[in-house]
């Protein structure tokens, strides 16, 4: 099975993506669980958090070559916010 990849991501917070996938789903994410693992622990910086990138292909969301988060992980375990034709006007 081929899972979706990454089309546009925004922090809506300081521990909080919403991310659109190129299945037209539109899920959140939030990194508070990831922040007790010491390779996320800069994430905690809201500032830091919040300068991310979005991997070439949207195989996965890119803070630093040691600190990412794969679009798997993303989708699997965000919680849909929206679905369909019209779930890319909901990132802005």
């Amino acid at each position: 099975m081929k899972y979706p990849r990454i089309q546009q991501a925004k922090a809506i917070d300081d521990t909080t993506l919403v991310i659109e996938f190129n299945n037209q789903e539109v899920k959140k994410y939030d990194i508070h669980p990831l922040l007790e693992t010491p390779m996320f622990a800069l994430l905690q910086q809201p500032a830091f958090f919040k300068n991310f990138m979005v991997e070439s292909g949207g195989y996965a969301i890119v803070w630093t070559e040691d600190i990412d988060i794969s679009a798997y992980e993303l989708w699997r375990n965000g919680v849909i916010v929206a679905s369909g034709h019209f779930a890319g006007d909901r990132i802005q």
